[in-house]
C-alpha cells in the first residue's frame, strides 16, 4: 500500500462542490458554544455533500478565525444560514416536508443502527448544546429522536463526533438507494 498524495485524491473545486447533487440531509446546530465543534461539523458536512447547515441561537457564524481553523475552507463550500430561533426553523422545515430528527437520548428514541431513512425524503438533524443537549421544546417539535447506542460509563459524545457518526450512518444507508 502507498499513501495517496493530495493531487491523487480528485478533490472537487468549490464550484464543482456547489454544483454537485447533495445528500438530502441538513444539520441544525443549536446553541453550540465551541467554535472548533462548529468548524468540525462544516468539515464533516463537506465530506458527505450535506445540503445545508443551520446555525441557531448562540452558535457562532463564519467568517471566524477559530471556525476556519477546523473547517479548513468548508465554510466556503457548504451552504449555511443563521436562524435565531431553532423552534421556528423546525416548524418551517416541517412545512417544507423535511423530516426533522433530534439526535438526543430520550424516551422512545430510535437507536441509530435501527433508523432506516427513506430515499425520497429530506432530513434535518438537530444537534444541541454541549452541556444541555437539544432543548425539550425542540424535541417536542421533531418527528422523532435518534440515539447513538453507547455502552461505556459516559453516555455522552462530543457534538462533532456525534455529527460524524450520525451523518456517516445515514449517508451510507441513503447511498444504497441513490
Amino acid at each position: 500500500m502507498r499513501k495517496l498524495s493530495n493531487n491523487e485524491l480528485e478533490r472537487k473545486s468549490i464550484e464543482d462542490f456547489k454544483q454537485s447533487e447533495k445528500t438530502p440531509i441538513s444539520i441544525i446546530l443549536d446553541d453550540i458554544r465551541s467554535l472548533h465543534n462548529i468548524g468540525s461539523v462544516f468539515r464533516t458536512s463537506d465530506a458527505f455533500l450535506i445540503e445545508k447547515i443551520y446555525l441557531c441561537g448562540i452558535t457562532a457564524t463564519p467568517p471566524n478565525k477559530e471556525i476556519h481553523k477546523t473547517a479548513l475552507g468548508a465554510t466556503e463550500t457548504v451552504a449555511w444560514e443563521y436562524q435565531k430561533d431553532v423552534l421556528t426553523l423546525i416548524e418551517d422545515l416541517k412545512k417544507e416536508h423535511t423530516l426533522v430528527y433530534a439526535v438526543e437520548q430520550v424516551e422512545h428514541a430510535i437507536f441509530l443502527d435501527n433508523f432506516i431513512p427513506k430515499s425520497n425524503k429530506k432530513y434535518a438533524l438537530v444537534f444541541g448544546n454541549e452541556v444541555f443537549g437539544v432543548s425539550q421544546d425542540a424535541i417536542k417539535l421533531c418527528d422523532g429522536c435518534i440515539e447513538i447506542p453507547q455502552l461505556g460509563t459516559k453516555h455522552s459524545l462530543n457534538i462533532s463526533v456525534s455529527t460524524g457518526i450520525v451523518v456517516w450512518d445515514l449517508f451510507q444507508k441513503l447511498k444504497k438507494d441513490l
